[in-house]
């Protein structure tokens, strides 16, 4: 693994090279997945931009997990699989030694003035000032986690918000998009709430499904998060999104649960 303030360095416009930013919680061995998703954003971004002009905005991101992430050099590839004058629905996948490991797919939208109607009724989060510091670290191994820094409030079992901003960048020497930052991010909320710790169960999501009102703003997210467990080793984290200027959007993600 390569050293830098980033996750990512890039060798080429679709190689990247992970770092230590980069190990995740469930094996410091392993990549967490969700720099991972920050990177495909933002290939998807980049190929966008590449080939038109004017002003699609990513709308859901849902990305498939298929297998575990070594900490090794990834391949980036993006395909247009239906493209439109206002919609676009693109796929990227991430591969290593030539196996796909995740694949993204991306709604793109026209941009519309939608102002005078827009609105929503989630409800609105604590300021963060008003939470006290968290150490994700505390809790979960790995480089990833101590990428982050984090206000959270707990409000019960697998119930609470909390403020999450990165301390690294997504890929060294380059600008990424505010979505693609937050994309890089916020797989993290399948921890921030867990119903039981690691030591009672592992719980790793089986996919990431994003839809996003508007793009995100500043350097800081909010979770706000509830973490539900079934019967039969399925379960569910739902967040909703918020930035400094409100809700901005919301997560799922599918887990696998597994009592040790």
């Amino acid at each position: 693994m390569a050293e830098t303030s980033a996750y990512w360095i890039p060798e080429s416009d679709t190689r990247f090279v992970p770092t230590a930013h980069v190990s995740g919680a469930w094996n410091p061995d392993e990549q967490h997945v969700a720099p991972a998703i920050g990177l495909l954003t933002h290939a998807i971004e980049r190929d966008r931009d590449a080939r038109r002009a004017d002003d699609l905005r990513i709308t859901r991101l849902a990305v498939d997990v298929l297998g575990v992430l070594r900490l090794e050099p990834v391949e980036i590839a993006v395909t247009v699989l239906r493209t439109g004058r206002t919609i676009e629905l693109v796929e990227a996948r991430l591969a290593q030694d030539g196996r796909p490991a995740l694949i993204a797919r991306a709604w793109l939208a026209a941009v519309f003035d939608t102002a005078a109607i827009s609105g929503t009724a989630f409800p609105p989060v604590p300021a963060r000032d008003a939470l006290s510091a968290w150490d994700p670290g505390a809790v979960w191994p790995g480089g990833f986690v101590r990428s982050l820094e984090a206000r959270r409030a707990q409000e019960g079992q697998g119930r609470g918000v909390t403020w999450l901003r990165p301390v690294v960048g997504v890929i060294d020497g380059r600008e990424v998009s505010p979505t693609a930052r937050i994309m890089a991010m916020i797989d993290v909320a399948n921890g921030l709430m867990a119903r039981v710790g690691p030591d009672v169960a592992i719980f790793p999501s089986l996919d990431f499904a994003a839809h996003l009102l508007r793009e995100p703003e500043g350097e800081w997210v909010a979770c706000d998060t509830t973490a539900s467990f079934g019967p039969r080793g399925a379960g569910l984290t739902h967040s909703v999104l918020h930035d400094d200027r409100g809700p901005f959007g919301t997560l799922a993600q599918t887990l696998t649960v597994r009592p040790r």
